[in-house]
């Protein structure tokens, strides 16, 4: 799983590079956000725009990423892709995780929490 990651001030904006979030690459995407927790990131952007496919691991491993923060943080999801959309939507994720079209759409409404 390869992330790139950058920083809005006191927000981080990891980028999947991928472009599946599966069975194959959920571990290492749960490890990743676990670090990037673990070193205090409280507040996270993931911008999955190069992500055409996510099947249920993928899905529960958004969702572990989202109960690390436990309350004290929040993720939000953008540039999804019409197809991870519509997988989103059949899932209700879209009522669990804010998306937004943009990066920095979803930037602005972290900044003014």
């Amino acid at each position: 799983m390869e992330i790139e990651q950058r920083r809005e001030g006191d927000i981080l904006v990891a980028k999947i590079l991928n472009d599946r979030l599966d069975a194959r690459g959920a571990d290492d995407f749960r490890k990743a956000m676990s670090g990037f927790v673990s070193d205090g990131n409280r507040r996270i952007i993931l911008d999955i725009s190069a992500v055409d496919f996510v099947d249920s691991s993928g899905l529960g491993a958004l969702v572990s990423a989202l109960k690390l923060m436990g309350g004290d943080g929040d993720i939000l999801i953008c540039g999804a892709p019409d197809s991870v959309m519509r997988m989103f939507k059949l899932t209700r994720m879209n009522k669990v995780f804010r998306i937004f079209e943009e990066q920095q759409d979803a930037v602005r409404a972290l900044s003014v929490e």
